[in-house]
């Protein structure tokens, strides 16, 4: 599980894309020398974290966009951008910004029930563990080293007959 410093009471929203970085576009765009397909470059709302990158890079969202008709469509993470390599804007516009903005969406809300699931067990563990610890120490607490009356009583007769003999 990814630990990420964050400010007490506030939790992260979905993950999500702002802008395409208008610089990081060729040049050529719009031309006759424009190419077909580039990459481009947009700006998350905030900073993927470990687990979101690796999913955003994963097999099952190949998968997605695949399923969805854009099989050569490629997604890297560098930094606060998503690097979308083998497309164009128009595409983007069209339908594949929505596709993506999609499974971004789907990726932070399972990784975000993962996690309350996961803290959940934890916390269901620790609560057993402190109930039978405290159980342990009740059971422990009842144990009390004192003779027990009727071995005190058999004592006492014994040391009457003891004492009685010539």
């Amino acid at each position: 599980m990814n630990t990420q410093s964050k400010i007490a009471g506030q939790r992260p929203g979905l993950l999500g894309l702002d802008s395409v970085l208008v610089g990081s576009l060729p040049a050529t765009l719009m031309t006759d020398d424009a190419p077909d397909r580039y990459t481009v470059e947009a700006v998350f709302t905030r900073k993927a974290d470990r687990d979101e990158v690796a999913a955003i890079q994963g097999s099952q969202t190949r998968d997605y966009l695949s399923d969805r008709g854009f099989s050569t469509v490629e997604l890297h993470v560098s930094d606060r951008r998503l690097e979308i390599g083998n497309t164009n804007l128009e595409e983007l516009r069209d339908a594949l910004a929505a596709v993506i903005a999609d499974r971004l969406a789907e990726i932070s809300t399972t990784l975000r029930a993962d996690r309350e699931t996961a803290r959940n067990r934890v916390q269901d563990a620790s609560d057993r563990e402190q109930e039978r610890a405290a159980l342990v120490a009740a059971l422990a607490g009842s144990v009390a080293f004192a003779r027990h009356p009727t071995a005190a009583s058999d004592d006492a007769a014994e040391l009457a007959v003891t004492t009685s003999r010539p």
